[in-house]
């Protein structure tokens, strides 16, 4: 099995499973032979969902809770006891933060402490992997990606709560699960910084490439905001790879991981926001973009790369595809969706694909762990 073998039968708590990235690692997760407690929201956050079109909810421990409900997420770990958490509950949207600052940063930087503190209060938690994203760092547009080191920011309110987050996780290792006294806590934490991720099943609004597939399915116009917007995208499967193999470090090697990981595209330099629309209109065979300004618009940041030279030297991770690679994928699933086929299946076979890729590459986490020993 691809990850070492890390996943088979070991409990793992996904929060935010019903959202796009969590029903996706989700997924991964059940391929690899994981038992998944997944701890969201009544609903999924998008109508529809990638969490009830794959048809997750008979295949895991279901359990709904708000994140900022401290009591609730400690009792849920106490009585399914994870053995490591991957943390992803948010509330995900820059623009949305604008329109609700509060419950932004209560979600994203409050929800961390809770799922902190949970842990602290819960002996049978050996990780985390907490996810934040590349835009806490403080945004100079700057011509070259940021690194693991670089300042924290908050350009908005999206942005502060998970740079909250990250000085949260960061109190808590120096705090209460500090390497040195790793022998007495037995816990390994870690952050991740994904770039705009995109793939299938992503509904949401306010984001591009949803916007775009929902606007191709409805035979409408794509709305692009910022044409010129350079952007870090990168297909779902690229940061949750990443996540997946950080996860399995943790538990092998404990707090020699625990620090902040970006994970990034192949392309360093960004794509502009224009060549992604325009690049899914050809795919998809029909349809058009054009320039809207709706409120708030200017917050978005114009020029963000992200750089992963770190996970490429110490966990011998890479991006597998180009930006046009996951705009392919991304058609694809979204024609399946539209042609009403089993999207469980399809979402499973996109991963199948993803991992025979990155296997031909020679990726250490792909390559089944008696193969890699004998290399």
């Amino acid at each position: 099995m691809p990850f070492a073998n890390t996943y088979t039968n070991l409990p793992v708590l996904v929060t935010g499973h019903t959202g796009f990235k969590g029903s996706w690692l989700t997924t991964w997760l059940l391929e690899l032979g994981a038992t998944v407690i997944g701890y969201s929201l009544p609903e999924p956050p998008t109508q529809p969902s990638n969490f009830v079109a794959s048809g997750l909810a008979g295949r895991i421990i279901d359990v709904r809770g708000d994140i900022r409900d401290y009591e609730s997420l400690r009792q849920t770990m106490a009585t399914h006891r994870p053995q490591l958490v991957f943390h992803l509950a948010a509330q995900p949207i820059v623009l949305r933060s604008v329109e609700l600052p509060k419950l932004t940063i209560d979600t994203n930087a409050g929800g961390t402490v809770n799922v902190l503190e949970a842990i602290r209060q819960t002996d049978s938690v050996r990780a985390l992997v907490s996810i934040t994203t590349d835009k806490v760092y403080e945004n100079q547009e700057w011509l070259w990606g940021y690194r693991e080191s670089d300042q924290l920011g908050g350009h908005d309110p999206y942005s502060a709560g998970k740079a909250m987050a990250e000085l949260a996780i960061a109190a808590y290792r120096s705090t209460y699960f500090a390497p040195a006294d790793y022998a007495r806590h037995g816990v390994a934490i870690a952050s991740t910084r994904a770039g705009n991720v995109i793939g299938g099943g992503d509904f949401a609004d306010y984001r591009l490439v949803p916007d775009c597939m929902k606007a191709l399915m409805d035979g409408r116009p794509i709305g692009v905001r910022n044409p010129l917007s350079v952007r870090p995208w990168q297909h779902v499967l690229e940061p949750l790879s990443g996540y997946l193999w950080l996860g399995a470090q943790l538990l092998r090697h404990g707090p020699a991981f625990g620090e902040p990981w970006n994970f990034g595209p192949l392309e360093q330099k960004g794509v502009p926001a224009q060549a992604l629309a325009e690049k899914l209109v050809e795919l998809w065979g029909s349809g058009a973009w054009q320039h809207t300004r709706p409120g708030y618009a200017e917050v978005e940041t114009g020029l963000l790369r992200l750089s992963w030279d770190k996970a490429a030297h110490r966990l011998d991770w890479r991006p597998v595809y180009t930006w046009v690679d996951a705009l392919t994928e991304i058609t694809d699933w979204f024609k399946a969706f539209q042609a009403g086929q089993d999207m469980g299946a399809v979402t499973r076979d996109h991963i199948a694909r993803y991992s025979a890729r990155a296997a031909e590459l020679g990726l250490a986490w792909a390559i089944p762990e008696p193969s890699r020993q004998g290399r």
